[in-house]
Parts: structure tokens; C-alpha cells; sequence
């Protein structure tokens, strides 16, 4: 899975678990702020990756990318998200706490965490 694609992943798994505005993105891994925003009214999803000019949203369980065209499938379940990302084949399953996200990518096999910033 591509990198800006799991920080997208992370701030809307965030956003709609949380139910906070999601203002930026830490990405651990790259240790690199990211300029990501995400709102969520119930299952609908709207946010900007501000680096790379792309807005993605939609409505659950399917999420769109306008940058390289991904089309994400999610499901919520308690504190965690469950989907597929269609335009690299990849499983993914994230885990929300307070200021955390942490995803794992099964394509890749590893964990990757983001601290998450949000508006009150």
C-alpha cells in the first residue's frame, strides 16, 4: 500500500471512529507531518490531503481518493476499521486510541503508527 494511502487510511479510520475533526497527521514510520484533514457526520467521510492537493471521502463502506485514483473499502467495528484497499490488492486493519492510530498493512506485514492531531 502506498504511504500517502495508509495516512489517509489512519486519519479517516480516526475520524470516523473518534467522531473529531482530524487537522493533521504524524506519520511515524517517515517521521513527517503530514497536512491531512478529515471530518466524519456518521458513515459520511469528507477530507484533503493538503501536501499532495487530493481530496478523498464518500460514504461507508466505500471511500474514493482523487490523487492516484484509490478506492478503499471500510468497515467500523468499536475501536478499530477493517478494509481493502482496491488499487493495491492490500488488506489493511487499524486500531484508534485518543491520539493514535495504528495500521496494519498486510500486503507489507508490518505495523505503522500515526499520531493524530484534532480540533475541539
Amino acid at each position: 500500500m502506498q504511504p500517502a494511502i495508509r495516512a489517509i487510511i489512519a486519519a479517516s479510520s480516526h475520524a470516523l471512529v473518534k467522531g473529531k475533526k482530524v487537522a493533521g497527521v504524524y506519520d511515524q514510520t517517515a517521521d513527517r507531518h503530514l497536512r491531512i484533514a478529515a471530518e466524519a457526520r456518521g458513515e459520511h467521510l469528507q477530507g484533503f490531503d493538503g501536501d499532495r492537493g487530493v481530496k478523498f471521502g464518500g460514504t461507508l463502506p466505500e471511500l474514493t481518493e482523487t490523487g492516484a485514483g484509490a478506492s478503499i473499502h471500510m468497515d467500523v467495528a468499536g475501536d478499530e476499521t477493517r478494509g481493502y484497499d482496491r488499487s493495491t490488492s492490500s488488506h489493511f486493519t487499524c486500531r484508534i486510541a485518543e491520539d493514535l492510530v495504528q495500521l496494519y498493512d498486510h500486503a507489507d506485514g508490518a505495523w505503522f503508527t500515526f499520531g493524530v492531531q484534532t480540533v475541539a
